[in-house]
């Protein structure tokens, strides 16, 4: 399938979810949008601050689950602000995850923002330029402990909303499980994201054990 087929395949998908489901589109051009930025950002450019990775997370994660909210016909606050933490939560995370990928193809940036590796040792000048080393397993376990913190503290929050969230919305919530299991499998590896075990089953943990937790949450009505 050409480049030019597969655009047009994905545009009339988007056309059709928005117009079918009655979706904002300011939602998905935010996605869109915030994810091309990402793309066009140099392999060599770090981030400042955690805030920009949460506000990077807020507009791909975070909007994906307003959408399906609203595709629902689920109009809440609450579960507008529950799904706010949870996608900032699981955006975090993933985007953790992810370090080992991007320093294996040598992107200098690997969502560490510079305030954060500067505080753990792993911010050095070279050439010019601000680099983030990979060699100190220690201080880049130190730094991913800093901002799972922050991804922690989006859960327990989206989770002190459970109580005021409409059940029809709490299936919505439900990737706040995985980025549970993923906060928990880097817990286990003392937040050592080139630690082996991270990449085994489904994010550090046995399928099956995946599979039947997200039932039990599920059927729980828990998220």
């Amino acid at each position: 399938m050409s480049g030019a087929s597969t655009s047009n395949t994905v545009r009339a998908a988007f056309s059709y979810c928005v117009q079918q489901h009655k979706i904002s589109k300011s939602w998905l051009k935010r996605s869109v949008e915030a994810r091309i930025n990402d793309a066009n950002r140099g392999v060599d450019e770090i981030l400042g601050t955690v805030e920009e990775l949460e506000q990077y997370a807020e507009n791909t994660a975070s909007t994906m689950l307003y959408s399906t909210l609203q595709a629902g016909g689920i109009r809440s606050t609450a579960a507008d602000h529950a799904a706010s933490h949870i996608g900032k939560a699981s955006g975090l995370l993933l985007l953790l995850k992810s370090i080992p990928y991007h320093a294996s193809r040598n992107h200098q940036f690997s969502y560490i923002p510079a305030k954060v590796a500067a505080k753990h040792g792993l911010l050095v000048k070279q050439g010019g330029q601000s680099q983030i080393r990979m060699d100190s397993r220690e201080g880049l376990s130190d730094a991913v402990f800093e901002m799972a913190s922050v991804a922690n503290a989006h859960l327990q929050k989206a989770r002190e909303l459970a109580g005021t969230v409409p059940v029809e919305a709490r299936p919505v919530l439900l990737p706040a499980l995985p980025a549970q299991v993923l906060l928990d499998s880097l817990s286990r590896v003392q937040f050592d994201v080139f630690d082996p075990k991270l990449v085994r089953g489904i994010l550090g943990v046995p399928p099956l054990s995946f599979q039947m937790k997200l039932k039990w949450y599920s059927w729980m009505g828990k998220y």
